[in-house]
């Protein structure tokens, strides 16, 4: 793989920085002066109104007292004129020299940019993987918020490269299998760098929460992200492609911003949600299709926010939401498809928020509610009075009796 091919997916960098605004310097310093003499005079007034002073003694005679008072406050009056003018230009100079600091860190990242990309994009195996160190170090030293979120761009443009997965592999090329191993070595740092990063609290400074991620159209047959903090930025698997090994998304936490599953296609191996907390923000499995291996969501919590799951197909493979619980917020299963496969709700408690099944279809498969705990039944789930289940589809007695 070639440093090209890397480049080639990368989003486009501003070439020219803007260079610091100052105002001009008069144009400062008149400000400055109308403001000191708008607050000594507020002052003066305030002091004026407190004293209940209803005037002025007029004194027909100057005496030295009075002399010597009125030259130390015309020194005075000179002499704070001079400080603000001092402090005007040593603020100037601090911005100047801080923005000569911004823009030689700048262009060091720079330099360190261009290493690391060289390094990602080599054609040994042994050298990409110091790559993917290098930029998650240079996004940590990064000097801006947006120079940090150029690296992590990056990162995510190499895992949306072209990528044949295991399956897919010709048989018995050994050659093409050893070269997809050490694709998936450097894909599996990657994806172990963004959760490590997540995972920190949002005021740590090397956390890149907040941040977004552009994971789209991605082939994943494995990748830890178990205990990652989404809690701000968009995070987008939308058309993402899970076809084997596993995938950890064990204890995550969304709890802000939007992470987006939107066509996502669980095709095999395993995707573990399992203990995972939905408490912010919202999360689309909106049109994703479940038809092979296993989604596992056991225990996870639905507290806030909203997940959707509406037009979801749900074709194959087994999908657990067993022990879930349901306690706000609100989970859309709106016109999903339950088609085959098992999808198991049982032990789940719903009680409180929404959970809505409205025109969803059950023309297969299984659909299992028999042992769920407590609350209402979920919005369209249960057929009107009389009317027999769909096939497939389980419901427990609280909810539903079947007719005589």
């Amino acid at each position: 793989m070639s440093q090209g091919d890397v480049t080639a997916h990368l989003p486009q960098r501003r070439t020219e920085r803007r260079g610091l605004r100052l105002w001009p310097v008069g144009t400062v310093l008149a400000l400055t002066f109308t403001a000191a003499i708008l607050v000594a005079a507020a002052v003066f007034y305030t002091g004026w109104d407190l004293l209940s002073a209803r005037g002025l003694k007029p004194e027909h005679r100057i005496d030295s007292k009075t002399l010597f008072d009125l030259v130390k406050l015309s020194f005075g009056v000179v002499a704070g004129a001079g400080a603000l003018v001092a402090l005007v230009v040593a603020y100037r100079r601090q911005r100047v020299d801080e923005d000569g600091a911004l823009r030689e860190a700048t262009r060091l990242h720079t330099e360190r940019f261009t290493t690391a990309v060289t390094q990602l994009g080599d054609e040994s195996a042994a050298v990409r993987p110091g790559g993917v160190h290098a930029l998650a170090g240079l996004a940590d030293d990064a000097p801006t918020r947006a120079l940090r979120q150029t690296c992590i761009d990056v990162l995510c443009a190499y895992l949306r490269l072209p990528y044949t997965a295991e399956t897919d592999l010709p048989a018995g090329d050994t050659e093409a299998r050893h070269t997809y191993l050490a694709l998936r070595e450097v894909r599996h740092t990657v994806i172990r760098l963004i959760r490590d990063h997540l995972r920190l609290r949002p005021e740590h400074p090397h956390s890149w929460q907040g941040h977004n991620f552009d994971l789209t159209e991605v082939t994943f047959d494995g990748g830890d992200f178990g205990g990652a903090q989404f809690s701000g930025g968009t995070v987008d698997f939308s058309g993402a492609r899970f076809s084997g090994g596993t995938v950890n998304f064990r204890a995550a936490e969304f709890s802000g911003g939007t992470v987006n599953f939107t066509g996502a296609q669980f095709s095999g191996g395993t995707v573990n949600f399992r203990m995972a907390r939905f408490s912010g923000g919202t999360v689309h499995f909106s049109a994703a299709e479940f038809s092979d291996g296993t989604v596992n969501l056991t225990g996870a919590q639905f507290s806030d926010g909203t997940v959707h799951f509406r037009v979801a197909q749900f074709s194959g493979g087994t999908v657990h939401f067993r022990a879930a619980e349901f306690s706000d917020g609100t989970v859309d299963f709106s016109r999903a498809q339950f088609s085959g496969g098992t999808v198991d709700f049982r032990a789940a408690e719903f009680s409180d928020g929404t959970v809505d099944f409205s025109g969803a279809e059950f023309c297969g498969g299984t659909v299992d509610f028999s042992t769920a705990a407590g609350g209402m039944a979920p919005a369209g789930l249960v057929p009107p009075s009389g009317s027999p289940l769909a096939s497939g589809l389980s419901l427990p007695p609280a909810w539903y009796t079947a007719p005589a």
